[in-house]
């Protein structure tokens, strides 16, 4: 028996409301791949946008979730908080299927994605110049929005 999908389309208010909710995550659950294993782990990350929008963070290479980066870049992100009232399963969430490019400390894109994650996360600059620390950024190639009940969408790369 097939299932019916219970994903539709993407329409002009869940890719508004995908944005949103990427444009106004300060955290984000990481969902990788420990190395060496096929099991999953999960770690909170504080979160910002590139110029372009672009989900981006500050990781330290001292994580475990960035040593799991660095094995295998192919990585999940959940953004949305419940609200303080009702179900936390009828608020908006966003699930983000991605692939993680480090970014060396050299590279000619890192004094302007610092320039903007300080600018976005100014409580970062107690760390963001440790040598241990650099930059990812989350290339998207889909995401699954929950919009409450009865309402889920499939994303493509072009809808956020």
């Amino acid at each position: 028996m097939t299932r019916p999908d219970p994903f539709q389309p993407a329409d002009d208010t869940a890719r508004g409301m995908a944005r949103g909710l990427v444009q106004n995550a300060a955290h984000a659950a990481l969902a990788v791949l420990r190395p060496g294993t096929a099991l999953p782990s999960v770690a909170r990350i504080a979160l910002a946008t590139d110029t372009q929008g672009r989900p981006i963070s500050l990781i330290s290479s001292l994580a475990a979730h960035t040593q799991a980066l660095e094995a295998d870049p192919a990585c999940a992100l959940l953004i949305g908080e419940p609200g303080d009232k009702g179900d936390p399963l009828t608020h908006p969430r966003l699930t983000l299927h991605c692939t993680a490019r480090l970014i060396p400390r050299d590279a000619p894109q890192h004094a302007t994605l610092r320039d903007r994650y300080l600018a976005l996360r100014p409580k970062a600059k107690l760390y963001a110049d440790f040598a241990d620390f650099r930059f990812v950024r989350f290339d998207i190639s889909d995401g699954l929005l929950n919009a409450g009940f009865g309402r889920a969408y499939r994303l493509g790369p072009g809808d956020f």
